[in-house]
């Protein structure tokens, strides 16, 4: 697997409008956006399928990796770059076999370092850790300090931090060794997500700097 790029991890809305979903996507991705994840949780699986593919050629076109949420068997039927697997999601071993040994797999670890530190033996390449704020998105989703993401430094992984994200607050989570930090409200509702996207790109270039 290719080295994990840092900043923005763009996380998609659930959405039947498929245009809209391009647009704002090619928009993230113009802010500088590092990484996305489409997810949709509906049964409407040829809907899935359509999209995933769209965004897959878009994702291709700028160099942007795609990770498809939850379904291991839908990222490879289009191709994506990984999947994306909550605790609820079957195994990495599997998700594995299926994708093949370059494709990006990571794992929700919630606010569970004994968690982080199962799926970074079972292979995952990288490990979520959230909610750090209280999320729009999951209101009821179990809640992270920023202290966890500086003690999973240990597992050598690249570190994802989820929930209620925005640009004023993420720098915490930077600071505390956040290689991507995974947002969606804050970039899908924002009157500019190109800019909302900049916004979170910019933490990162001065972090590096």
């Amino acid at each position: 697997m290719p080295a994990l790029p840092r900043g923005l991890y763009l996380l998609t809305p659930e959405t039947a409008d498929t245009p809209a979903l391009l647009r704002l996507v090619d928009a993230a991705i113009a802010g500088g956006t590092a990484l996305v994840q489409y997810r949709d949780k509906s049964a409407n699986g040829q809907r899935r399928l359509q999209q995933a593919m769209q965004l897959r050629d878009l994702c291709r076109a700028h160099g942007v990796p795609l990770i498809v949420n939850d379904d291991a068997a839908l990222a490879q039927a289009v191709g994506a770059a990984g999947v994306h697997l909550g605790a609820d999601d079957g195994d990495i071993a599997a998700a594995r076999d299926l994708l093949g040994a370059d494709a990006i797999i990571g794992a929700s670890c919630y606010d569970s370092l004994d968690r982080a530190a199962a799926m970074a033996a079972a292979g995952a390449d990288y490990l979520a850790f959230g909610s750090f704020f209280p999320s729009p998105t999951k209101p009821a989703a179990r809640r992270a300090e920023p202290a966890l993401l500086r003690a999973a430094a240990r597992f050598g992984k690249p570190r994802v931090a989820i929930g209620g994200i925005t640009p004023d607050n993420a720098r915490a989570l930077v600071d505390a060794g956040a290689d991507l930090l995974a947002v969606l409200s804050a970039v899908v509702d924002a009157a500019d997500p190109r800019a909302a996207a900049q916004a979170f790109a910019r933490l990162y270039r001065t972090s590096d700097a």
